[in-house]
């Protein structure tokens, strides 16, 4: 597993950014850490190295925010508040698993079935762990990032 330091919202978007510059179709980013660890930071930065100069926000409330109008489709959702295996199964969420766009899933962890396994075996995982106020760990575990 590879692991950063980040020492601000700024540095998170540029390694988004160079993330977004590699994405192909399918990719699936699965996010996880705690509120404001910087999760959404990184997705600014993934949809400017796709080539979006729109504003990106968290999906909180509308569970998935769509970014068009850069190289690939930027698919942004949020589990944070499908807090059950049938709240999930109801969200329609395989309509972007793997999309034909890059896929960010906030919250990533409530994929996760009962035994800890994932449902899609190539998801470019990403754990935030924040270590100050504006520094984070990174870690990721899937090549090709």
């Amino acid at each position: 597993m590879a692991t950063l330091i980040s020492h601000s919202p700024a540095e998170t978007e540029v390694l988004g950014e160079s993330w977004g510059r590699a994405a192909q179709p399918g990719w699936v980013f699965a996010l996880s850490g705690d509120l404001g660890a910087g999760k959404t930071a990184l997705v600014r930065g993934l949809a400017r190295g796709l080539g979006f100069a729109g504003r990106v926000h968290s999906p909180t409330f509308t569970l998935v925010n769509e970014y068009l109008g850069g190289r690939l489709p930027l698919f942004h959702l949020d589990l944070y508040r499908l807090e059950t295996p049938a709240a999930l199964a109801s969200a329609g969420l395989e309509d972007f698993l793997p999309g034909d766009g890059v896929t960010v899933i906030e919250w990533a962890e409530r994929l996760a079935m009962a035994d800890g396994r994932w449902p899609m075996a190539d998801l470019k995982r990403v754990s935030f762990e924040v270590t100050g106020d504006t520094e984070r760990r990174i870690s990721y575990d899937n090549p090709g990032l």
